[in-house]
């Protein structure tokens, strides 16, 4: 045990020492930290974040395809990272902190459960490979930042208790109105909270529930896939894509470098800082009391930076927005930060509907059939 905290001790201190010493403050998703006077608290905001990376020795996805996601899975590990950086503000709130060997509360197991890489769980390596068959890509194939969108888009539907609305946006424009028509739709069940029980079925879950229906704001996951150049990132984006780490929706951004893909968190002056899913762990599962060996889901080690201007200009932008208060706020700030005096928009927001788009209709869950495959 002692052997073990020294280590600990010693790579805390590593990962301290990776940050140079300077005056600028460091942004990690909607929270500022400064280098000279908390380095500490930004050490333990980045190690709170859930870290997927590729695994192996997992169930054949399929029941014939791989069984390790390393080499092609790295753009659904960042989305999965993405989606559960939004479950935590959901639950627990974007202060929430992870400490090893620390109590968490249910709803952390809960959330975790949700991306174990098991066909069964809702947010797995399985279901998000097997869903993009349908956006064009077989098992095995890599991702880009739409596609993965799309994905968790679909796979939200299905679940019940996390009952969020996903709002992938089209041709760089975001839409105020069909996010508020989506946002308060009624559900097609009610916000129940299943028992463990409900956790173990199948993702795509066939029981229904008859308990009417609930009202209110659905907790909104948007996400803005952008081509913010040609070959090489405009620089003339910059400003306005480090604006988006500030701001307190922010759940980072989905990108990297070709057939490469990281999940950004934050910036420090013109460097990116990046959770890293290219690191093949074993295949972790439930243990009988229905939590999850969590360690290996946080990542202690430095995190990543890379310069901005060595960014592939195909990313996606991803916010939370739990109450229609943090939408509204979130849309005065990018009329505020992002749309000022910019003669080239990193993307558009209107109030209506564009009238030369097709009707917009929120989606609704399909009805599965599954064949046992």
């Amino acid at each position: 045990v002692l052997s073990r905290y020294e280590n600990q001790i010693t790579i805390l201190s590593d990962y301290l020492e990776e940050f140079p010493e300077t005056d600028e403050p460091v942004w990690i998703l909607g929270r500022q930290h400064h280098l000279n006077t908390d380095k500490s608290k930004l050490l333990l905001d980045i190690s709170a974040r859930l870290w997927f990376t590729y695994r192996r020795k997992f169930s054949p996805i399929g029941g014939t395809g791989p069984s390790s996601d390393a080499g092609w899975g790295c753009m659904l590990r960042c989305g999965q990272m993405m989606l559960a950086q939004a479950l935590i503000c959901r639950h627990l709130g974007r202060d929430w902190q992870w400490e090893k060997h620390k109590k968490q509360p249910e709803e952390y197991h809960r959330i975790l459960r949700c991306f174990l890489d098991r066909k069964d769980c809702c947010y797995s390596i399985h279901q998000m490979a097997q869903m993009g068959v349908g956006e064009g890509k077989s098992i095995g194939e890599w991702f880009g930042p739409n596609t993965v969108a799309q994905v968790l888009k679909k796979l939200a539907l299905f679940d019940e208790w996390n009952s969020l609305a996903v709002y992938v946006s089209m041709d760089n424009t975001v839409v105020i109105e069909d996010i508020k028509k989506m946002c308060w739709s009624p559900p097609q069940s009610s916000s129940f909270a299943p028992s463990s029980a409900h956790l173990h079925r199948s993702a795509l879950g066939r029981n229904k529930n008859s308990a009417g229906f609930c009202t209110g704001w659905k907790p909104l996951l948007l996400i803005i896939p952008l081509r913010l150049g040609i070959n090489h990132i405009n620089p003339v984006y910059i400003d306005a894509f480090k604006e988006c780490f500030k701001m307190p929706q922010s759940l980072g951004a989905l990108g990297g470098k070709p057939n490469n893909a990281y999940y950004f968190i934050g910036f420090l002056g013109n460097e990116l800082i990046y959770l890293d899913p290219h690191t093949t762990q074993s295949f972790v599962d439930l243990e009988e009391n229905g939590t999850v060996d969590d360690e290996s889901f946080h990542c202690q080690q430095a995190p990543h930076r890379m310069k901005i201007m060595n960014l592939d200009p195909s990313v996606a932008l991803g916010f939370f927005c739990k109450e229609e208060c943090d939408f509204d706020n979130w849309c005065s700030l990018v009329q505020k930060e992002i749309l000022k005096q910019q003669s080239l928009r990193m993307f558009e927001l209107v109030q209506k509907h564009p009238p030369h788009w097709p009707p917009f209709i929120p989606p609704t869950k399909p009805e599965v059939t599954t064949t046992g495959a």
